[in-house]
């Protein structure tokens, strides 16, 4: 399981990261307001994407742009709200790759085709997984091959929390389980908070989670990465080895976030919009935001993120049949 930001830099080779496009020649009026979708809580990494990029897209794409977050069924809620809404401007989805690319292979009826139900605009960002514990797991255990010896162990205490079921963190708590021959019972959430102040709790022993939602519990003392889902070490974790460090093959995962329109959006609006939203990632206190919660901004044109959509739909189709995961079994 292998995306790097090395396989995405060369799918969005074609257009320079981070540079202000040039405005669209027509003449566009400003909306009265706009609203960043979010499918997942608040205080979460895809919340905070949704609000340092909202201020940004006023005055000169709306005049009033606001983060409604509007949770529930792993982030399906909140792509089927957009889906729904006028292709006007006033709805942008901010969502995960994982409901456009995984869910498709996982559920057998979707309410969203991410093919036609959505418009891409430009991506937002990349992010590497952590694999964190907690309070319910030794302080003696200080890896991942050492969790897997103490899940082999406690098999009561083999579980993990994760953002929501069929979600890539979901996916590589279970890879990590199967590695060692571990059945790693999974316990889905409404986004990696949730999972974390259970985590917290000791209601589960680990979370797999984005590296920016698990590192702001670090000071609580009460929670340590173990290993980070990258093909090297986090800039944001550079103390935590990644699991191919640890002899664990096959784990290296970095995931981004995009922003849609609903379908049949006009393409002076994803114009327009794209511009909008390369300027925002470009400026120096929406990365240096972003990169507190690590993540690292990261924009495209339209029709790369479509490319880089349809190309990590082809990927996690082999690797969920070889997982043998749907939302049924």
């Amino acid at each position: 399981m292998d995306i790097t930001r090395r396989r995405i830099t060369k799918v969005l080779a074609a257009s320079p990261f981070l540079l202000p496009a040039a405005r669209s020649a027509f003449a566009f009026q400003a909306l009265e307001s706009t609203s960043l979708i979010c499918g997942f809580a608040a205080g979460g990494t895809a919340d905070t994407m949704c609000r340092r990029v909202a201020p940004r897209l006023s005055p000169g794409y709306a005049k009033v742009a606001l983060t409604d977050n509007r949770t529930g069924a792993a982030g399906q809620i909140a792509i089927t709200y957009v889906k729904g809404r006028p292709a006007d401007g006033t709805s942008v989805l901010m969502t995960p790759t994982s409901m456009l690319t995984i869910y498709p292979h996982i559920y057998k009826r979707l309410a969203y085709d991410p093919a036609v139900d959505v418009t891409p605009v430009s991506l937002g960002c990349v992010f590497d997984y952590g694999f964190a514990v907690g309070p319910a797991v030794p302080v003696g255990v200080r890896t991942a091959p050492e969790f897997l010896e103490w899940a082999k162990a406690h098999p009561e205490g083999a579980n993990y929390g994760s953002p929501g079921a069929g979600t890539t963190a979901h996916f590589i708590g279970n890879l990590l389980g199967r590695s060692a021959g571990i059945d790693m019972r999974h316990a889905a959430y409404r986004g990696t908070q949730p999972a974390m102040l259970d985590l917290l709790g000791g209601n589960v022993s680990a979370v797999v989670g984005p590296v920016g939602d698990i590192s702001q519990h670090l000071v609580t003392g009460k929670v340590r990465i173990l290993a980070v889902s990258a093909n090297k070490r986090s800039r944001f974790a550079p103390s935590v080895p990644t699991f191919a460090e640890q002899g664990l093959k096959d784990m290296a995962h970095t995931e981004w976030f995009g922003f849609y329109l609903p379908a049949k959006a006009p393409k002076e609006l994803v114009d327009r919009l794209n511009a909008e939203l390369r300027t925002a990632l470009a400026t120096q206190d929406v990365t240096d935001g972003l990169a507190t919660f690590g993540l690292e901004a990261m924009s495209s044109s339209s029709d790369e993120l479509r490319t880089l959509v349809a190309k990590d739909t082809i990927k996690w189709s082999s690797i969920v049949k070889d997982v043998g995961f749907t939302v049924e079994s």
